[in-house]
């Protein structure tokens, strides 16, 4: 064998073998930011449930204030009659 050809089999094994540790490599990252990005996908839905709640929430307390408004609309007609 030619002493090119060696160094160019040498050359092509190491240059394969960084290759395919670089390959195992991202594929580990890959493999961490799945999981990262699983991770912030549960905590928007949980931040999505809470906004989704409090909206509700604040839907309810709007309606009671508006019911308490006409209540109170009601008494004043209420009084205004009763005065006269």
């Amino acid at each position: 064998m030619d002493t090119m050809q060696l160094l160019l089999f040498i050359v092509l094994g190491i240059s394969t073998i960084l290759l395919t540790i670089v390959g195992i490599q991202l594929i580990i990252l890959l493999y961490e930011v799945r999981k990262a990005l699983s991770n912030i996908n549960k905590i928007v839905k949980g931040f999505d449930t809470i906004g989704t709640g409090l909206q509700q929430g604040l839907g309810e307390a709007t309606g009671f204030l508006n019911g308490l408004k006409t209540v109170m609309k009601i008494v004043d007609l209420y009084n205004n009659r009763k005065e006269k």
